[in-house]
């Protein structure tokens, strides 16, 4: 990455706005414009523009920035991993100020915003300040047709639901327009994907002190909008990583989940082996467990540590394959006393064996398999 500061900004600036941009050029002068005009004055700030474009938005910052004389600088990503919320967070990493803004580049968020969004998180004492569209004085204006506002809505519910702790204070967790303090953010916790930053920060960072700004959402200013099915999608799984993340409470709840759902091609590969194959059942539970293996992995890997990969694919299959057969070797002995001794059923024997190693299995997948990603300071050229 590479951080350009145009223009001169205050050697210690109050505020750091920062503007996640792709392909924004037609919206930066209005923005800017209306940037400096809004929060300009007494206030030493900077406008941080942190740039994933393949257009000529960060030529327009440059010639915008030498017009006007705004204090605009330009952090541009050749690789834009995690979207517009790792542009955010790399934004934050180099932000110089406590107290940052995080709005849109498209004028959706009007920045004459921006000044009561600081002054009500310094009256307050709060850690974060959501711009919201739906307490008393904000609009919904801006969005396109009723399709977009079905969906905005929706989404609000199903976050309200998932989260209905830490959301209990916020009536926009959808919301992309808000003022944070740096100092109480945690950034290497959080693993950045898709467009939703506010709610990655409020559950990683478990932000508590939350107060509210109504706004008026507005149309577009110029450009078309990034929204789509894909990024709708996007968002349910990272809704699904956030709540399965936060807790290893929840991570185990969601392993046990996932091992239930083993159950069954084990106990059915069993059966088949055992019973239409007329297989030895020691034989047939360690082929059995072979196929529970892969749909385990298939399903954990994907949801319950999605994030935590800090091996490759092959490293963490061939890590939790050796994990699950070297359980065989406790859960076997213990079948054939079981089976041998209480004179249980082959399946029923199965089912208690498999339960007796869940918690087993469980500390090891999540403290060795899957180690939980650290995360480097971003380095800026």
């Amino acid at each position: 990455m590479t951080l350009t500061e145009i223009t001169s900004a205050p050697p210690i600036p109050q505020l750091t706005v920062i503007v996640p941009t792709f392909n924004e050029a037609g919206n930066v002068a209005e923005l800017s414009r209306r940037l400096v005009a809004a929060v300009g004055g007494d206030t030493p700030f900077e406008v941080l523009f942190v740039d994933d474009s393949t257009d000529e938005t960060p030529q327009v910052i440059e010639e915008v920035a030498r017009e006007q004389g705004a204090p605009l600088s330009v952090l541009h990503r050749e690789q834009p991993v995690g979207g517009l919320s790792g542009a955010v967070v790399d934004g934050l990493r180099v932000a110089r100020s406590d107290w940052v803004v995080v709005i849109d580049g498209d004028l959706q968020h009007p920045p004459e915003v921006v000044p009561a969004l600081v002054v009500e998180g310094r009256r307050s004492g709060a850690d974060l300040v959501v711009a919201t569209r739906y307490a008393d004085g904000g609009a919904t204006g801006g969005l396109a047709n009723g399709k977009r506002k079905l969906i905005s809505s929706s989404s609000t519910v199903l976050t309200r639901l998932v989260f209905p702790r830490r959301m209990r204070p916020v009536s926009d967790p959808m919301s992309g327009f808000f003022a944070v303090r740096r100092s109480n953010l945690r950034l290497n916790e959080l693993r950045p994907s898709g467009f939703k930053i506010m709610l990655e920060l409020i559950v990683r960072n478990d932000l508590r002190r939350i107060v509210e700004v109504p706004f008026e959402f507005r149309a577009r200013f110029a450009g078309e909008s990034k929204s789509s099915l894909r990024q709708g999608l996007h968002f349910l799984r990272q809704l699904v990583a956030l709540r399965i993340g936060t807790s290893a409470t929840t991570r185990m709840l969601a392993f046990g989940a996932v091992g239930l759902s083993g159950f069954l091609p084990n106990l059915l590969g069993l059966w088949i082996l055992t019973s239409m194959l007329g297989m030895h059942y020691a034989f047939a539970s360690v082929l059995a467990t072979q196929a529970a293996i892969v749909w385990n992995f298939a399903l954990l890997d994907r949801f319950v540590f999605r994030g935590r990969h800090h091996f490759g694919w092959g490293r963490r299959f061939g890590s939790f394959l050796l994990l699950n057969n070297a359980d065989l070797l406790l859960r076997i002995p213990l079948l054939t006393l079981l089976v041998e001794r209480f004179d249980m059923g082959v399946l029923t024997g199965t089912l208690v064996t498999l339960v007796a190693a869940f918690g087993l299995r469980f500390m090891v997948a999540d403290r060795l398999v899957y180690l939980a990603r650290r995360t480097r300071p971003t380095e800026v050229q």
